[in-house]
């Protein structure tokens, strides 16, 4: 599962995707990080153009 869907469900907690980026550094995978992370592009832009804060704001309100 992706960070976005496992923290959509309420696995895990934001602060999760510092380990989905740090694993995605050390693997040989070839999707790019936002894939990885499984991230549409708007999420994408609006964590880096804004913040992890903004992101987050943005996921909450996907959730069930």
């Amino acid at each position: 599962m992706t960070f976005k869907e496992r923290y959509l469900a309420g696995e895990i907690e934001f602060e999760g995707i510092d380990d989905y980026i740090a694993d995605w550094n050390e693997s040989d995978d070839l999707r790019t990080l936002r894939e990885y992370l499984g991230l549409n592009a708007e999420e994408e832009d609006v964590w880096i153009d804004e913040s992890d804060e903004a992101l987050k704001a943005l996921l909450d309100r996907q959730r069930g």
